[in-house]
């Protein structure tokens, strides 16, 4: 009896190292349902140029972030669709499942990086503000800017209003739902300035010859803009983290912001 036992006892044994040398079995990454479906779901706000803008005209999104999701659709031999959300409810929408990814010139924060997993960066960016021209020496640092009877204009929920808040404790803060027409308040004189992301500031410039950006090329603060992923998904991070590489390396990410930036 002894005997008989023994080798099936011995086997199973065997089957318990051999699992524990092994490890876990792995969880299902979203890179695997991503290929099986053949499409990359992508949340984006559409309201943020020159990342992210649901052109009114062709009612299709463009700009670097979409172009960028486009490319990386691309290696995954995957149709792109994309997911309208809004500043204020980009974090509950992405962790809600209702999309891959999410994308549109989004700031990596410590905040953010506690619901999701970030890419490597794809800019680097800062804030700085934007004005009138002839105000531009008025509003060279945040102590000109603090003060009682200046007005600055932010768009609600995201990385701008929680700098504005964070360094505005005397100037008058409005908050601006439409982050498309915002800078037309400032070039009417209904607001002195906004603080935003360099980048967005050159771009602005360029499309509003009234206003100017301040000191771009100094901003107040330094950040870096990111896809947002699934958090604990190694996986997939791992290959969008070596597409963001090989597309900096390769042009194509030089090529894309040219696209967009004056």
């Amino acid at each position: 009896m002894h005997n008989k036992v023994f080798p099936v006892a011995a086997t199973l044994m065997l089957a318990c190292t051999l699992a524990h040398a092994e490890g876990p079995m792995p969880q299902p990454s979203r890179l695997d349902a991503i290929s099986a479906a053949k499409t990359l779901t992508v949340c984006t706000t559409g309201d943020y140029k020159p990342y992210t803008y649901l052109n009114p005209g062709t009612k299709a999104f463009e700009g670097i972030d979409i172009d960028l999701a486009k490319d990386l659709g691309k290696s995954l031999g995957a149709e792109v669709k994309f997911v309208q959300t809004s500043w204020p409810k980009l974090m509950a929408d992405y962790a809600s499942g209702a999309c891959d990814i999410a994308v549109g010139g989004i700031s990596v924060t410590l905040e953010r990086s506690r619901q999701a997993y970030f890419s490597l960066p794809t800019a680097r960016s800062g804030k700085t503000p934007i004005t009138r021209c002839e105000d531009v020496d008025k509003f060279q640092t945040l102590e000109q800017i603090d003060k009682p009877g200046v007005k600055a204009i932010v768009n609600p929920g995201g990385t701008n209003e929680k700098f504005a808040r964070a360094n505005l404790k005397q100037a008058t803060i409005e908050v601006y739902q439409d982050n498309v027409t915002i800078f037309d308040q400032i070039a009417d004189g209904k607001a002195d300035l906004m603080m935003t992301d360099a980048e967005e500031t050159l771009l602005q410039q360029k499309l509003r010859p009234g206003l100017c950006a301040v000191h771009p090329d100094k901003p107040f603060t330094f950040s870096e803009k990111a896809f947002l992923l699934p958090r604990g998904d190694e996986i997939f991070k791992h290959y969008v983290d070596q597409w963001v590489h090989l597309v900096s390396e390769n042009g194509t990410l030089d090529a894309v912001f040219k696209r967009w930036l004056p």
